[in-house]
């Protein structure tokens, strides 16, 4: 672990290589697992406040959970999370050509009709925060459906970190960022 401020970073994050594979994996964090995204209540006020903007984007299913039950719950484990669709898809999921998934808040997001709303759990993702004591422990989740992305970082030279160097800034801000950066290089060149 690399101690970085108030957080104790995972060595994974910086020693390994990830970049998204979407032609690869679909999309499939958006849809696999047995709740929701998990959400901040700040980031719950944030999309219910931008509803009105929201909705013509999701798919008619979604829309419908979201109008009759909200854009979150709380799950079995007391966490705030999206609402998911038949068990299933994050109501934010949308789906492009060859059946790949896409966050409709992402999408927005990008294309200049919305502030970042994407919660900062998938933004992060595969990067999931515990608080530990004083600290937050910042750790690299390893799914099987993710190896494509371990294999594609690999073949272009991308370690974790820097591959999701807009989201760790966005939760963390940009000097942490430096400071991660420029212990990670003095890490791996000890390595070599």
């Amino acid at each position: 672990m690399l101690l970085i401020k108030d957080t104790l970073v995972s060595l994974d994050l910086v020693e390994r290589y990830f970049h998204c594979n979407l032609d690869a994996c679909l999309g499939q964090c958006c849809i696999d697992g047995d709740a929701g995204a998990p959400l901040l209540p700040e980031e719950k006020e944030e999309i219910d406040r931008h509803l009105p903007e929201i909705l013509p984007l999701l798919n008619p299913k979604a829309r419908e959970v979201v109008e009759q039950e909200g854009s979150s719950y709380i799950d079995e484990e007391g966490d705030l999370v999206t609402q998911i669709v038949e068990g299933r898809d994050c109501v934010f999921t949308t789906y492009a050509e060859g059946g790949k998934c896409l966050c409709a808040l992402e999408k927005a997001y990008r294309e200049g009709k919305l502030p970042q709303l994407k919660p900062s759990s998938c933004h992060l993702y595969p990067v999931r925060l515990k608080e530990v004591g004083d600290c937050t422990a910042v750790n690299l989740h390893r799914w099987k459906i993710c190896k494509s992305a371990e294999i594609f970082g690999r073949a272009k030279g991308i370690r974790a970190y820097k591959f999701l160097k807009e989201p760790l800034v966005r939760k963390f801000g940009e000097e942490w960022y430096a400071e991660l950066e420029r212990t990670a290089e003095e890490w791996l060149a000890q390595k070599k």
